[in-house]
């Protein structure tokens, strides 16, 4: 019994320490220009200033991408510019790719998510309209000049609806789309704090049956 208890705490300390998991953007890759794919984490030091995006603060020719607010039920029509505009009701996870090169450069690649994709914000305005699904901590700047010119492409993949492709020239601030991607199925992955609640409960019954039994005389 004693090992049994120690096996479950152990469970259940385990996933506190990981903590969420939001690692919805899954992966990427650059298959014309010099960079990599690169996966941030708001809070990123790789900025200069730290955290920041929109204004030259990269100055390099790697794609980058991070998550944005996860699982989210929106309130009303979040509007897009390619692929379908998620709905009120509907839950969305939103992430942030761009490419923030120092001169003009060109690039295509990709990047993976872990659901499929809803559709792809390219347009100054509508980057506006859903800054409210960012709550990252992390700095826009120079939000009048985000989005997309004239020549740059980027798409859901014909044949994985779960990829982003682009296909863009960068030179200042850069080029920024936002992504929203459906219910991450990652982030569904995470118990939900009733079913730690009721397994602690579990553990505490199972300590006190234990507790019984060794007092229990011969």
């Amino acid at each position: 019994m004693k090992t049994l208890i120690r096996a479950l705490l152990g469970g259940l300390i385990t996933m506190f320490l990981a903590g969420p998991s939001w690692a919805t953007i899954v992966g990427g890759n650059v298959t014309l220009g010099s960079g990599s794919f690169i996966k941030l984490s708001p809070g990123f030091p790789q900025s200069n200033p730290d955290n920041t995006v929109g204004n030259d603060t990269f100055q390099n020719n790697n794609l980058y991408g991070f998550d944005e607010d996860q699982n989210i039920a929106i309130g009303g029509t979040v509007s897009v510019n390619i692929g379908t505009s998620p709905t009120a009701g509907q839950v969305v996870a939103s992430h942030y790719i761009f490419f923030d090169p120092n001169g003009g450069a060109s690039q295509r690649g990709f990047v993976d998510f872990d659901a499929n994709i809803f559709g792809i914000i390219t347009s100054t305005g509508l980057l506006a309209a859903s800054d409210f699904l960012a709550n990252t901590g992390v700095t826009y700047l120079n939000p009048s000049l985000r989005g997309l010119e004239s020549g740059d492409s980027v798409w859901i993949d014909g044949g994985n609806a779960s990829r982003l492709r682009v296909d863009w020239f960068a030179s200042t601030p850069g080029d920024y789309v936002r992504v929203l991607t459906m219910r991450s199925p990652t982030f569904d992955s995470i118990p939900e704090p009733g079913t730690l609640a009721l397994f602690g409960f579990g553990l505490a019954g199972l300590g006190f049956m234990a507790r019984r039994k060794a007092k229990k005389p011969a």
